[in-house]
């Protein structure tokens, strides 16, 4: 192990700590990571912060370094900050809109109340686990199949804007060429291993974990999924070439 991954893996263990319920950090907690009242500014720095490790963890699997001329470190945390911004609100559009849908069309009894507990264990002392569990289940479900194929492929546009741009920050913010860059997309690997592999098989059980916890540790989970996110970028990445 080189010295970079030795600080790589402290780096994340500090900031998985930050969420952990230490007494030391409880007002932090309360007051900022976990306040409603910020959470433009929280969903930006977990997506920021957490995914973009995951893209640097990507580049050392493939180079064997965790940054280099041209990945384009800034603009890529820039980009997963607002990412997780829209994360967030797919996350509270689809736990909101999903437990009315199953419950009133797909007759899974308490759905809308399953949700209302905290979590898995909450719901299951009321007799509701398996209710959580389906509807959990669910709203991964559409959230997978009807909002992350625009997300991923919007993240891929980006991620070529910024290598197209030497990773530079003044690059970053010209015009990105959509009608250019979604044609010259890789839709073989787009299509048959981002989504018709990732998805089913990583992303919609992952995210049922997801909606089984509190409402409060979603977004934190679903940043630190970023992490993975960043391996599975680097595979498709070796199977374009």
């Amino acid at each position: 192990m080189k010295k970079s991954d030795l600080k790589m893996a402290l780096l994340i263990m500090l900031l998985v700590a930050l969420f952990l319920p230490f007494p030391f950090l409880e007002n932090f907690q309360k007051g900022f990571l976990f306040n409603n009242d910020f959470w433009v500014t929280t969903s930006f720095l977990k997506f920021g912060l957490l995914a973009t490790l995951g893209e640097m963890i990507g580049l050392r699997i493939s180079t064997g370094v965790y940054n280099n001329n041209g990945f384009g470190l800034l603009p890529r945390a820039i980009v997963w900050g607002f990412l997780g911004i829209g994360i967030k609100m797919a996350f509270v559009i689809f736990a909101v809109g999903t437990p009315v849908l199953v419950q009133k069309y797909f007759h899974i009894h308490h759905a809308i109340a399953s949700m209302k507990s905290n979590d898995y264990f909450s719901a299951s002392s009321i007799g509701l686990g398996g209710a959580r569990i389906a509807t959990a289940f669910f709203i991964s479900t559409f959230m997978n199949l009807i909002f992350a194929p625009v997300f991923m492929t919007l993240h891929k546009i980006t991620d070529i804007h910024i290598i197209a741009n030497g990773g530079t920050l003044k690059g970053f913010f010209t015009p990105i060429k959509f009608y250019e860059i979604f044609p010259k997309l890789n839709w073989s690997v787009q299509w048959n291993f981002v989504f018709k592999k990732t998805i089913p098989f990583f992303w919609i059980p992952a995210h049922t974990i997801t909606f089984l916890m509190p409402s409060e540790y979603r977004i934190v989970f679903a940043a630190l999924l970023g992490i993975i996110l960043g391996i599975i970028l680097t595979i498709a990445t070796q199977k374009s070439k």
